[in-house]
């Protein structure tokens, strides 16, 4: 094959990260930048949540048929616990799914939950091949993986490849947890904000990290410098499965959070999105923990260990926080006329748990993601909902 090698990955190409990391074999793309990360006291949670490519995609231009793309993987597995499927990256051609290539190679590092040890196995990179494309000029985007770490090496086409033209869509700006960085989804388009984005006719931002929904004051930062049209915010879960605040300290840090998205958008449209449903920490407090029964037989579960009578003493549950949260952008919103609550119910709700029950008790599968992006789209994008489209912000 006669390839047209394009090596580093031009910056321009890469959409929906907030910084590129140039690294000695190529780019690393990252969802938070460096000086927040410095500020995370090396939580490994949050780091490796990071730089897992969730809604990042490479987008360009050409009229090839055949494409390469040359990725370097990172993923983390736990001893004794079922390995994760490897990721998948997807082609998508004029905004249509074509094809899709599943990762391999790469780092793989073994973490032992009882001793905390952990042990690095390298492997090689991976070469993703797509073909045929349909023939002609074509917009050409190709998803990252949602759930591994992925450094960007070299991309190949047997015809040049250029900048796409700037998208008209609005920038879509989102905060969340693991659901919204995409746990359990099988594929990185299968994500439910991916699924909202493309149905709702939006450009995707996802900072949701998997563990690590925390009100962190570099988050909000971030959100407050990056250029937005409309931006969401989905708050709760990880508080509760961490037991990491109590009801004093929730308030004032949503409090905080908003004043600080506000601060660089100060009138873009803003969603504040309370959690799903979810059985085990509906009245149940934190910490949240691996079923270890469930483990032993070769499943993932997660159970809640808190005492449900400790909510009187200010410990945090789902109830507690959507109560709180509707509280809070109502009496806002009197000040505020752009700023919305949605209950995170109408995505996921008691019916729904009947009916797609969370298979590991803490995170949707794929066909739940599906259904949230749907009713998202539906509850934030159509005409007259709070994410509508209107005249652009950027704000």
């Amino acid at each position: 094959m006669n390839w047209t090698t394009t090596t580093p990955i031009p910056d321009e190409f890469i959409k929906g990260a907030i910084e590129l990391e140039r690294t000695a074999q190529g780019t690393l793309p990252h969802r938070l930048p460096a000086a927040a990360r410095a500020q995370a006291n090396n939580d490994p949670q949050l780091l490796m949540a990071e730089s897992q490519p969730s809604g990042v995609r490479i987008a360009f231009r050409t009229s090839a048929t055949e494409l390469e793309l040359e990725t370097v993987r990172s993923r983390a597995t736990y001893l004794g616990a079922p390995a994760r499927p490897d990721g998948i990256i997807e082609l998508v051609v004029n905004g249509v799914v074509l094809g899709s290539s599943t990762t391999s190679g790469g780092n793989t590092t073994t973490i032992d939950m009882a001793t905390g040890a952990t042990s690095l196995d390298t492997g090689t990179p991976c070469i993703s091949r797509f073909s045929p494309l349909p023939d002609g000029i074509k917009n050409v985007e190709l998803w990252l993986p949602h759930n591994e770490t992925t450094e960007l090496i070299a991309l190949r086409a047997n015809a040049p490849v250029e900048v796409a033209p700037p998208s008209r869509l609005p920038v879509w700006l989102h905060h969340g947890s693991s659901i919204s960085h995409g746990s359990n989804a099988t594929r990185p388009t299968g994500t439910w904000p991916a699924v909202a984005a493309r149905q709702g006719g939006v450009e995707l931002v996802n900072l949701g990290f998997g563990g690590s929904a925390l009100l962190d004051p570099f988050t909000a930062r971030t959100m407050r410098n990056t250029p937005a049209d409309v931006i969401s915010i989905k708050i709760g879960i990880n508080l509760v499965n961490l037991d990491l605040m109590r009801l004093r300290a929730f308030g004032p840090a949503v409090h905080g959070f908003l004043d600080t998205i506000r601060d660089g958008h100060p009138n873009t449209p803003l969603l504040v999105i309370s959690p799903i449903h979810c059985a085990i920490h509906e009245d149940t407090p934190g910490p949240g923990a691996f079923d270890m029964e469930a483990l032993a037989a070769g499943r993932m579960r997660f159970i809640a260990t808190g005492d449900p009578a400790e909510t009187s003493a200010g410990k945090l549950t789902l109830r507690v926080i959507r109560g709180e949260l509707e509280r809070i952008v109502r009496e806002r919103s009197a000040g505020d006329g752009n700023l919305y609550h949605l209950d995170g119910q109408e995505l996921y709700g008691v019916a729904d748990a009947v009916r797609l029950p969370l298979s590991d008790a803490l995170h949707p599968d794929a066909a739940t993601h599906q259904l949230m992006g749907e009713r998202f789209a539906q509850l934030a994008f159509s005409a007259g909902a709070p994410l509508a489209h209107r005249e652009a912000s950027n704000g």
